[in-house]
């Protein structure tokens, strides 16, 4: 079981990672193309969401490869299912259905993660 949450936590550190520094590098404008929630919030929060995800990306690996306050884990994992819940909320709201499914599964595989870490048989 220790193997599947380092490989759920790997992936979603690349996922995260990537996307992370995609909103936090490229300009709004060019964010509002592939993405279009990115309209209805300021090209700072973008940002901000971003360095959000590189840093949850990170607190998912670093702390406990480096057996340096792996409390952290599960706390990048929790952090990672609120944005996913807000991600989905606002999904909802702009009827952007399709994303759904991705930001469904992302949330459940951080939760797993959070679960595995914190409270489950295998927390740190």
């Amino acid at each position: 079981m220790n193997i599947v949450l380092w490989i759920v936590a790997g992936l979603l550190a690349l996922a995260f990672l990537a996307a992370g520094t995609m909103k936090a590098v490229q300009p709004k404008a060019a964010l509002s193309a592939k993405m279009g929630w990115v309209d209805d919030f300021s090209a700072g929060l973008v940002k901000t969401i971003g360095i959000l995800e590189i840093l949850a990306a990170i607190g998912l690996i670093l702390p406990a490869a480096l057996d340096i306050a792996p409390v952290l884990v599960p706390l990048a994992a929790s952090g990672l299912v609120l944005m996913m819940i807000g991600a989905i909320v606002v999904h909802v709201r702009r009827k952007e259905y399709q994303a759904l499914p991705a930001n469904l599964i992302f949330l459940l595989l951080a939760a797993f993660v959070a679960w595995g870490r914190f409270g489950g048989p295998y927390s740190f």
